[in-house]
């Protein structure tokens, strides 16, 4: 097993290559439909899995596409991160995250309260007077 400090910094050079990809290197036109980032990666203690988590920006059908095109752009992306000199490289699954969207949906939930709230102690002061 490698350490957490190990795992951390090939978690890291992962993100960083395959954003380098992203960009560059992946030329399939699925991949590009919508706009992709890379959020995290997460790899597991033996360093033989890493699930990579890309946010993609657009509608349902462009965010489909682009997983589909991700998807079948493993192998190439595997092969590219053997480049980073682990002995094994590891096995690459990307995974759709959804995190900004709920964190939109929390943020507008907030703002929508504050602005009710807001609308009801007005209420009770146009009341009191």
């Amino acid at each position: 097993m490698a350490t957490d400090r190990r795992v951390a910094r090939v978690s890291e050079q992962i993100r960083r290559e395959v954003s380098q990809m992203l960009m560059n290197g992946i030329k399939d036109d699925r991949v590009g439909t919508g706009m992709v980032s890379v959020t995290d990666v997460v790899v597991s203690g033996d360093l033989q899995h890493a699930k990579i988590f890309v946010s993609v920006y657009g509608d349902d059908a462009a965010k489909a596409e682009t997983m589909d095109g991700l998807k079948s752009a493993t192998g190439y992306v595997r092969r590219e991160l053997g480049r980073i000199g682990l002995r094994r490289t590891p096995e690459v699954v990307f995974l759709e995250d959804h995190s900004i969207e709920r964190g939109n949906k929390v943020l507008n939930l907030i703002s929508r309260l504050s602005q009710e709230r807001k609308d009801f102690d007005e209420e009770d002061e146009v009341k009191e007077d």
